[in-house]
């Protein structure tokens, strides 16, 4: 979300942070952002990727929690929010 900019106020960038995470079936995640957007993100495609192939093992995925504005998982594990939010698909309310 930006602000509107003139010449006496630049443009500042805000990013949409995740206030609540739900892990659901087939390693989606069901989120809520601070600006009361509602969204399902499909994780699936990054699960065969570095580090995040750890969030197939053992329910990991499912431990997923909201913390500093994004999702988290134990073992030090994030994903961006601007990802979260531009790769999710807007849910009804």
């Amino acid at each position: 979300m930006a602000r509107p900019c003139s010449l006496s106020i630049p443009c500042v960038e805000t990013m949409e942070t995740v206030i609540k995470v739900a892990a659901r079936e087939n390693f989606q995640l069901e989120l809520w952002f601070d600006d009361g957007a509602h969204k399902l993100f499909d994780a699936r495609p990054y699960l065969d990727k570095g580090i995040f192939r750890r969030l197939k093992e053992g329910g990991l995925f499912r431990a997923a929690y909201a913390s500093g504005g994004t999702v988290c998982w134990p073992g030090g594990l994030d994903i961006a929010p601007e990802t979260l939010y531009d790769r999710s698909l807007l849910l009804g309310n």
